[in-house]
């Protein structure tokens, strides 16, 4: 059951699913391997279901034209500036044209929109992804991807604010973090911003999108 919605029009909001945090060969970022695996495994899986279910998924990744635009949060700035920081590698992470911008191949599908304008923690902020969803209708989003801890939960936030139902997709999230910020994270999602579920759990609700008619009126 998703809460406050009878019938719902969901939606996959996957995030940074790129090779910047899942290919332990490139990443500047790095989920650990084995972590990296399973979230990947995971989110084949689930994507091959909704893609089955015609439910839309919204790719957004991360891209930065420069340093220079991430250099400009002052916390991240911050961590570039610690060597004992996890995240120091911040301001060479996910360059444009780098590899790392690359949506991991078992994840993605032509049939899936891709929003590459991503700069902060939120995925609404400064992209045209709340009017993607908008355009087609949604009112539920499935987030999945990394960071549990960050990004997740701050699109969690935002697409609470912006009046969405929030299923967190818990086994398709994880963070570089650590198990306790992971945990923390879907608690804190659970308790203010919507809901934890297991893909299994999700699948088993038989949701699905009807193809829209193309019939003129």
């Amino acid at each position: 059951m998703i809460r406050g919605i009878a019938q719902p029009h969901p939606a996959v909001i996957a995030i940074d699913l790129h090779r910047g945090h899942l290919d332990p060969e490139m990443a500047t970022m790095p989920l650990e391997a084995g972590t990296a695996a399973r979230v990947v495994a995971a989110n084949a899986k689930f994507l091959r279901w909704c893609r089955a279910a015609s439910i839309p998924v919204f790719h957004c990744v991360a891209t930065y034209r420069d340093a220079d635009e991430i250099r400009a949060n002052p916390g991240w700035r911050a961590r570039a500036e610690d060597p004992n920081d996890l995240r120091n590698n911040v301001l060479v992470h996910n360059l444009k044209g780098s590899p790392g911008c690359t949506i991991m191949p078992e994840v993605f599908d032509p049939s899936d929109f891709v929003i590459d304008a991503k700069k902060r923690y939120d995925c609404f902020f400064a992209t045209d992804l709340d009017l993607g969803l908008r355009a087609h209708g949604v009112d539920t989003v499935l987030i999945t991807g990394v960071n549990t801890n960050s990004c997740v939960l701050a699109t969690s936030a935002a697409a609470c604010c912006r009046d969405y139902a929030v299923v967190v997709v818990s086994d398709c999230v994880d963070t570089m973090d650590g198990a306790d910020f992971h945990q923390w994270a879907l608690r804190i999602i659970d308790t203010a911003f919507g809901q934890a579920m297991s893909a299994d759990a999700i699948m088993a609700l038989g949701l699905s999108r009807k193809t829209p008619s193309l019939k003129r009126a």
